[in-house]
């Protein structure tokens, strides 16, 4: 029964993060991503904030601040905002989210290299086939190759750098006060591209709602996700994760038109495929 909550919350969580995505994606038409990512920022960091106030959790205490865990991973955090959302403003979301999907993999790279956990032959190799999808989804020297292709490629990166130091913060610092410091990162991050993104616009009041509704689904996507990694067996629920890819591939082509080719599509397949196996063979590897 745990597992089938779990499930549901991961589901659910990412359902709603293919859906902010897209809210993002629409608005980048219209809208300069670093105005959006100041006020998506600012509105999810008071939401929280509000939330840690009801709930007494701590978010200032200076064990907090200088916790060099905590300051890394949201200055990764505002690099991976900062490119994946940049990448989402340039190029087909469903490009974007299928090179997403390597972020399980970036991250069992990064535990091998900078924190020494033992990793197999079987899961280097499903990290290399991963990668090998990613090459397939970017093209590189094919006509169809879109540069702007690698800003999602090094959000990505970031983001992966973000959960691997996330996995290392002890718990007694809490979830949601490490979310809070990522959003305020977000907006940070948003400040920093002004000079390349150009003036802010006045926004119409549909586009006001849609940034509201793209704020509270984000925040509640990550209420669930926190719900699922705390229900039942890690192994059973992580892989539904890829989840996000269904659901952003089917709002990408109901909304947005989208056509991804057969490349895209066998890559993604090949991320997904090596991740399930990575989390398979990491599980199996705890209980030997």
């Amino acid at each position: 029964m745990e597992n089938f909550r779990g499930i549901l919350f991961m589901t659910l969580a990412m359902a709603g993060f293919a859906l902010e995505d897209l809210i993002l994606k629409i608005l980048s038409n219209f809208i300069p991503i670093s105005q959006l990512m100041i006020y998506f920022g600012l509105f999810a960091g008071i939401f929280l904030s509000i939330t840690a106030k009801i709930t007494k959790v701590p978010v200032t205490s200076p064990d907090i601040l200088k916790n060099k865990l905590v300051i890394l991973r949201t200055v990764a955090e505002m690099l991976g905002a900062v490119f994946f959302l940049t990448a989402i403003s340039l190029i087909p979301l469903s490009t974007v989210s299928a090179i997403l999907q390597a972020a399980p993999l970036l991250v069992t790279l990064g535990a091998a290299l900078f924190f020494k956990e033992p990793v197999g032959w079987r899961r280097w190799t499903a990290v290399c086939m991963g990668f090998t999808g990613v090459i397939l989804i970017l093209k590189p020297g094919l006509e169809s190759f879109q540069p702007s292709s690698l800003l999602a490629l090094l959000g990505v990166i970031f983001l992966s750098l973000r959960d691997l130091l996330t996995r290392h913060i002890k718990d007694d610092i809490a979830s949601l006060t490490v979310s809070i410091y990522a959003f305020i990162s977000v907006a940070l991050g948003g400040f920093i591209l002004i000079p390349f993104n150009g003036n802010f616009v006045m926004l119409t009041i549909s586009q006001w709602l849609m940034i509201i509704t793209s704020t509270s689904v984000g925040c509640f996507a990550y209420l669930f996700l926190v719900l699922a990694t705390r229900a039942g067996d890690i192994s059973v629920i992580a892989p539904f994760r890829y989840t996000r890819l269904i659901f952003t591939l089917i709002l990408a082509v109901l909304v947005l038109s989208e056509r991804p080719d057969g490349l895209t599509l066998i890559g993604a397949a090949i991320i997904i495929a090596s991740g399930c196996y990575t989390f398979w063979r990491e599980n199996r590897r705890r209980f030997q």
